[in-house]
């Protein structure tokens, strides 16, 4: 059972408590992505040094590899004496698909603010293909990462001016392919207008699966050699996860990768999984591996299949909302 199987007398409770009190930092962490992904590269000059953190221009990032390391860093928000931190040292090699879980607080959404330089670590250096991220412009390191949030916003435009975001100069045929690989090409063209349809403020005419998808496929033009995932499919049904995550695996096919993930079955298939807590990852390897460790992995697996089994026997084979399976 679950409460057997807790360690050092953790309780189910306890487990299931951490785990669903998630969703206040995800929602604070997809504030700060919206913030990322929709200001212009001024702008965020601006953040960044009202929160103290230096423009840097020193450092490049062309025809890059995608290889991330966050060596020894330890870090502190400000006024709060414990690290939100401490001694994280891990490498995702290029192409390599790492997933990051653990439970609230365990400083999984602050690996993304300090990847996207909102913050800068106290301790230790993060680098892209060897160049540390401090001495690299804002602009270039927005060229050089995607990011894919768990509610991803759209500008109030068409689908097709959406997806081309992602690459100004991309050609409707880039577009359209970009749109076919992520798995939303089929809707689209069902739109009354095609890629021509108007999609509304923050993308409100379209199903929370829909902009999910057509985010997907902004980034697939975008084509970034670091990607950053942050529960990209935790708020949608069952049906719509499947469409997405069908998009998701054309994204970060052959692509650096590292994804923050609440469901666990969506990061059961990475290379590595890094499990954090209270700030330090306390086990790494791949699904099979953490399962036969029997420790904290172990225990969020077997939570997770746990309330999935729930879930299944109240919702049984209801159907997606409309327009959110399509």
């Amino acid at each position: 059972t679950i409460r057997d199987s807790r360690r050092d007398g953790r309780s189910a409770r306890d487990a299931r408590d951490a785990w669903t009190g998630e969703a206040a930092e995800i929602r604070e962490m997809r504030e700060t992505s919206e913030t990322a992904e929709m200001h212009e590269t001024a702008e965020m000059h601006e953040t960044a040094e009202t929160r103290g953190v230096s423009g840097g221009a020193d450092s490049t990032l062309s025809d890059m590899d995608g290889t991330v390391a966050f060596e020894d860093v330890t870090f502190s928000y400000p006024g709060e004496s414990q690290p939100a931190l401490e001694g994280v040292d891990f490498t995702a090699e290029t192409g390599e698909y790492v997933g990051v879980v653990g439970p609230t607080g365990a400083g999984k959404s602050t690996l993304l603010r300090l990847l996207l330089r909102f913050y800068h670590p106290d301790e230790g250096t993060i680098r892209i293909d060897g160049t540390d991220v401090a001495t690299v412009s804002t602009s270039d390191l927005r060229e050089a990462v995607g990011y894919v949030g768990q509610e991803s916003t759209l500008l109030d435009g068409t689908v097709r001016e959406n997806i081309a975001y992602g690459d100004h100069g991309a050609t409707d045929a880039e577009i359209r392919a970009a749109a076919a690989r992520a798995n939303a090409h089929g809707f689209v063209t069902d739109l009354d207008d095609g890629y021509d349809t108007e999609v509304g403020e923050r993308g409100v005419k379209l199903s929370g699966g829909q902009r999910q998808r057509i985010a997907i496929a902004r980034a697939i033009v975008r084509d970034p050699a670091v990607l950053l995932l942050d529960e990209a499919t935790s708020h949608v049904d069952n049906r719509t996860e499947l469409y997405i995550q069908a998009g998701l695996s054309e994204l970060i096919e052959g692509r650096t990768t590292i994804a923050i993930a609440h469901r666990l079955s969506t990061i059961r298939d990475a290379d590595t999984i890094l499990v954090f807590e209270d700030g330090e990852i306390r086990e790494r390897g791949d699904h099979e591996e953490l399962l036969a460790t029997n420790g904290l992995y172990a225990d969020l697996w077997r939570l997770h299949t746990g309330e999935a089994s729930e879930l299944s026997e109240l919702e049984g084979d209801s159907a997606a909302p409309p327009g959110g399976g399509e």
